[in-house]
């Protein structure tokens, strides 16, 4: 199973950014199962939030919180802690939005490419780093999720950010 923990703050789209893996990933084959979910605690803007892909082929009937992730990926880089090493597995990797560099992790400036395509929020920048970085779904696979879970009017924004970050990540 692969299981990827997100860490971002309420309004930036970790969820948002959890459930579009889950739909990528299961959207072109019936023997992929994912199951994405949040976890916070009182629903305010600014509050610390964790969300959950899980994503094997065959049903995820675990719905804990993810003890060992694969991928941690945070869209806030004051949600970052060194203990966040503690949550990887052996090969695991964190993905962290920052312009500074952080040990242990793998930065990237997600919120400048967020603002060159007018987005308020750099989750679908991330997501693409991801997918650019771990090769769980394909760029296709993610465009797909975002054309059938986003409305219609944000869609090719965040496409576009999306396939400038698996660029980002390929170079």
């Amino acid at each position: 199973m692969t299981e990827v923990l997100w860490l971002g703050r309420g309004g930036q789209g970790a969820f948002t950014a959890a459930k579009l893996l889950g739909a990528a990933y299961t959207i072109d084959d019936d023997i992929k199962y994912a199951l994405a979910f949040p976890s916070f605690g009182p629903e305010r803007r600014g509050a610390p939030v964790r969300a959950f892909t899980k994503l094997d082929t065959k049903p995820v009937v675990d719905r804990s919180q993810t003890e060992k992730a694969d991928y941690i990926v945070i869209l806030d880089d004051t949600l970052y802690s060194p203990q966040l090493q503690g949550l990887l597995k052996p090969t695991g990797t964190i993905i962290v939005n920052s312009k500074n560099d952080i040990d242990g992790a793998l930065t990237f400036d997600a919120d400048s490419i967020a603002a060159e395509f007018r987005l308020p929020t750099a989750n679908t920048v991330m997501f693409g780093l991801l997918v650019g970085l771990s090769g769980v779904v394909t760029s296709d696979e993610a465009v797909e999720a975002i054309r059938g879970y986003m409305p219609a009017k944000i869609q090719e924004r965040n496409i576009s950010a999306l396939l400038k970050a698996v660029q980002e990540v390929a170079e």
